[in-house]
């Protein structure tokens, strides 16, 4: 398993962004949300990636800069060590948007664990769409 996060797996795209906040459905796992849309946007065709991530912390919830890119860096690495519990379950390509919501301060081990339920709950509820 290869337990990266490229800088094309990275969701950059404004158009995609847009389209997840527009058309986006979501996944919640208190204090975690997952909005995701299908989309091919920005993922070549020929590629065999399935999805981009992006992260993020509200400013309402953490003033302070270091406080959010402490918990952007936190969403990156729990995403990275369990990506595949998303790749080995797609069949189409995604965009994703991962959201820290709260102003509670979780320690990595909660973010992590709630990780994996979010992740999880994505994947029942893509099931049950087929």
């Amino acid at each position: 398993m290869n337990f990266t996060y490229p800088k094309t797996e990275k969701l950059k795209s404004k158009t995609t962004i847009d389209l997840l906040f527009s058309k986006g459905k979501s996944v919640s796992k208190y204090p975690l949300r997952l909005v995701f849309v299908e989309s091919d946007y920005g993922i070549p065709e020929d590629s065999d990636q399935k999805l981009k991530m992006g992260v993020s912390v509200s400013k309402k919830y953490f003033k302070h800069a270091v406080d959010r890119n402490y918990f952007k860096r936190v969403l990156r690495e729990t995403y990275r060590l369990n990506k595949h519990l998303l790749i080995d379950n797609l069949d189409k390509k995604y965009a994703f948007m991962f959201f820290y919501q709260t102003k509670e301060r979780l320690t990595y081990e909660e973010i992590h664990t709630k990780t994996i339920q979010l992740f999880e709950k994505f994947v029942q509820q893509l099931k049950k769409e087929e």
